[in-house]
């Protein structure tokens, strides 16, 4: 059995199993994702989901799901499963199917009387296609399969209803169709590895309805198009491959091809190699340059996300020709962000200085010389932006902090708007923001030999000097032995909140050891839980325990108590750097309760953030790389601790 692996008695539930999603993704920024049970709960789910880059820079749902009906002695049992208005599903597939596992790739096995029937999913590493292996396990007599594909042929974000605009007439390729239904968008070609049937009888499926779309407030009904149907025998042991894709290939060599791709994969038979395989699924190659996509389905690159997860990723993969690709591709876009000519107001004051952390964290020293030797004039540039205040909107303060200084963004990870506002502004002195900083001057100060401006580094070490009493003086709440998380224009910010933990784990920080280990212990107190740290005290007035509701409140909600299981590689690293081997158990049964939650919302990954209150329930985006990275870099704690 499946180190990931659900029962009949589970997935005919469809309470529960409508809940449970899976993704898959490759290197050409595609993915395939729908519920375990194949009926798609939200707009973004899809068989075939492609970026289109000559059109926009959105991914777009080409085939949305395609269903197989199982056919004997001339009855038919169709096992496919659509949401309609009035809580009404047809077909009821669902019912047919006796397990689901994920070990290496997805498999669901269906059962119709005497008939046991294997689909296995994956996607080509580096072409829009979608693979699918049907098996026929168990059969006593003559069996026909029934291929009906159900295309949208739009962007995620959106949703398609029946048109006249529609091209739906199909041209015969090799042992399929091609189908364009637009001029912008590809043409999608469906064919089969053996010779089938493929009958016309175009039809639009009006009112498909997405219940998790419906309960996070936007519209969740469309109009999906079927232009007919495949037909072919299957004998018992037999195996067919189905590829639908934006090109069409040779189907002789589909069995091989599959074949190949699942060799690639990691396999899910442990904890450990369950988030290695969510790992791998973060890289993308662009014309030539690979990047990262900082979650799915909706998430695109972010700069800090990636500064963030790409050296733990990394090194949890062992792969060092990525560290340095992705490293170079985020080095340039920095450099074209923040040191272009026209640049005045910084998007974001954390996000440069992450970026000396990730040189720290770069496990691969190799790569580390690399790019040293390569982009050292970037790294000098990004300091000297802060000591000669380049930026109208963050300011260096005569006493060596930088101030966020702007009215009208919020200018740190904390970065939600509700109702065109910011909701934790954090406008002023921000104690995550100089952790940063610290930490950024002092590893400069440490390769000085890397850099020919000697001004520079002089200068870097006087605000390192005046940093060295004013970061405590300016940060220290004595009351609550911790540190305020913003001292503005009208005093201190005394909410708790995590942004503090990175003074406790960053290489270099202002804090004493009996410092540390204050704050570390105020933020287990108020902030920790099984899932990662609260964004905020519950004792607060202003904590929020539980997200819900339409988009403007969730985004109010969101930095007011939710939990981010990112944050919590930061408390385990300054927990083990106080506690030693000491800290080791906690740190483990930390880690174990990110275990039950690989197979609790999208299988074998991490959602976006959980509740504050109990029982934690994950919400937001599926799959998010910090995340799995936090998780992977808590498990390489423990094994150098040990």
């Amino acid at each position: 059995m499946a180190y990931l692996s659900l029962e009949k008695h589970k997935l005919v539930n469809l309470e529960y199993s409508l809940f449970k999603e899976i993704l898959r993704t490759n290197r050409a920024g595609s993915y395939c994702s729908s519920s375990i049970i194949g009926c798609n709960t939200r707009k973004y789910h899809g068989l075939l989901v492609c970026p289109i880059p000559n059109l926009d820079m959105m991914r777009h749902v080409l085939l949305s799901s395609l269903d197989i009906t199982v056919i004997q002695h001339e009855k038919e049992f169709n096992l496919g499963l659509h949401k309609y208005s009035g809580n009404h599903y047809e077909p009821k597939g669902h019912k047919y199917v006796k397990q689901f596992g994920f070990d290496v790739i997805p498999q669901t096995i269906y059962q119709v009387g005497g008939v046991l029937l294997s689909v296995e999913t994956i996607l080509s590493e580096k072409e829009e296609q979608v693979l699918l292996k049907y098996t026929l396990l168990e059969a006593n007599s003559d069996t026909k399969l029934k291929l009906k594909p159900f295309f949208a042929n739009r962007s995620v974000h959106e949703l398609t209803y029946a048109n006249l605009n529609a091209n739906t007439k199909y041209n015969h390729i090799e042992n399929g169709i091609q189908l364009k239904m637009y001029d912008e968008i590809p043409g999608i070609n469906i064919q089969v590895s053996k010779n089938s049937e493929f009958v016309a009888s175009p039809d639009w499926y009006n009112g498909i309805e997405y219940i998790k779309e419906q309960k996070r407030g936007y519209e969740y009904k469309e109009d999906l198009f079927v232009p007919g149907y495949f037909e072919f025998d299957i004998k018992k042991g037999e195996s067919v491959i189905v590829s639908a894709s934006t090109k069409a290939f040779k189907t002789s060599g589909f069995k091989t091809r599959f074949t190949k791709e699942v060799n690639k994969r990691i396999p899910r038979d442990s904890f450990k190699n369950d988030l290695l395989n969510a790992a791998s699924q973060f890289f993308v190659t662009e014309k030539n340059t690979t990047s990262m996509i900082a979650g799915y389905h909706w998430y695109k690159k972010r700069l800090r996300d990636t500064l963030i997860s790409l050296p733990l990723l990394t090194q949890a993969l062992n792969n060092n020709d990525l560290l340095l690709e992705v490293s170079n591709s985020a080095i340039t876009e920095i450099s074209k962000v923040y040191l272009n000519d026209k640049v005045c107001n910084a998007p974001e004051a954390d996000t440069p200085l992450w970026l000396f952390w990730m040189l720290q964290q770069c496990w691969d020293k190799k790569v580390l010389e690399n790019l040293l030797s390569n982009h050292s004039d970037t790294f000098s540039k990004l300091i000297q932006a802060f000591l000669y205040d380049k930026f109208d909107n963050i300011i260096l303060l005569d006493n060596g902090l930088l101030k966020n200084n702007d009215s009208d963004k919020p200018l740190t990870w904390m970065n939600s708007i509700s109702n065109q506002e910011a909701v934790t502004h954090r406008n002023g002195v921000c104690v995550e923001v100089n952790a940063l900083w610290y930490n950024a001057l002092k590893f400069v100060t440490s390769l000085d030999q890397h850099f020919t401006d000697k001004a520079f580094i002089e200068s870097a070490q006087s605000i390192i000097d005046k940093l060295d009493s004013s970061f405590v003086e300016t940060f220290w709440n004595k009351a609550d032995e911790c540190l305020y998380d913003v001292v503005h224009n009208n005093g201190m910010d005394t909410s708790i909140r995590p942004n503090q933990i990175f003074a406790t784990a960053f290489e270099f920080s202002p804090l004493d050891k009996s410092q540390k280990k204050k704050v570390v212990d105020t933020v287990r107190r108020e902030l920790l839980t099984p899932k990662g740290l609260r964004t905020l005290s519950p004792q607060d007035g202003f904590y929020e325990g539980i997200i819900s509701g339409p988009e403007y409140l969730r985004e109010k909600q969101l930095h007011q108590g939710t939990v981010w299981p990112w944050l919590m590689s930061f408390y385990a690293e300054g927990y083990l750097k106080l506690h030693k081997t000491s800290g080791i158990s906690h740190i483990k049964n930390i880690a174990q309760d990110f275990k039950k939650e690989l197979g609790d919302h999208c299988l074998g990954t991490l959602p976006e953030y959980f509740d504050g209150n109990p029982p934690y329930k994950g919400k937001g985006a599926v799959s998010m790389a910090w995340n799995v990275a936090g998780v992977l870099k808590i498990l390489k704690l423990i094994e150098n601790y040990s």
